[in-house]
């Protein structure tokens, strides 16, 4: 079976080729799993959802780069699909290494009573859940949007300022194969976790919206 088509362009963004800003908008079928998704590339925006192409080009100015992204917009697409807009993240990607840990991970249940996880049980598949040894930060990977690998960590409060989100990202990338893309969205004015995530190699590719489904 193929790829979805926003998981080739995920892959091909991951490894260094982004959409060029030709100021287009491509509209694609709906992704497998849970959610739906709006991908802005720089000038270039990818509305993967279950809508007709002719109703989203009737509400979006496609000239206007800024509207994109706008409330007005994703308020009138999720009511289109039933949903709410979440969070509008910064996109982050690498590609795994074998040996990029420089932490020793434990694996934990994916059924670990931690919020972390329970965010990432309602938009993602084949959760694998970790912690460093002494459980100071939490790590949780899984398959999120479009069928891709995604991870997210959380580092006590105790323990933040040292290091440890920089160790728990590269961490990440040793537990998918070699040159397998990885993502993290990250709220913007997180910038803790986007400075963790960028010194563990990652490079911002765009943003997005999700919207889940019922």
């Amino acid at each position: 079976m193929s790829p979805h088509p926003l998981c080739e362009i995920l892959w091909r963004a991951a490894a260094g080729d982004v959409p060029a800003p030709d100021g287009a908008v491509e509209i694609l079928p709906a992704p497998p799993g849970p959610v739906d998704a709006v991908v802005g590339f720089t000038a270039h925006l990818v509305v993967s959802a279950g809508v007709d192409p002719a109703e989203v080009t009737a509400h979006l100015d496609v000239g206007d780069f800024s509207a994109w992204m706008a409330p007005g917009f994703l308020l009138w697409l999720g009511e289109r699909l039933g949903s709410r807009p979440a969070s509008h993240d910064l996109v982050l990607a690498a590609l795994g290494a074998s040996d990029a840990a420089d932490l020793e991970l434990v694996e934990r249940s994916a059924t670990l009573e931690h919020p972390r996880v329970h965010r990432a049980a309602r938009h993602r598949t084949d959760l694998r859940v970790y912690s460093d040894e002494d459980e100071q930060g939490v790590l949780v990977l899984g398959r999120g949007l479009a069928g891709r690998w995604e991870f997210a960590f959380e580092v006590d409060q105790s323990a933040r300022r040292k290091g440890l989100g920089r160790r728990l990202a590269l961490a990440a990338r040793s537990l998918v194969g070699d040159a397998e893309p990885l993502f993290a969205q990250v709220a913007p004015g997180n910038a803790a976790s986007v400075r963790a995530v960028l010194a563990a190699g990652f490079r911002p590719i765009g943003s997005e919206v999700l919207f889940p489904r019922a």
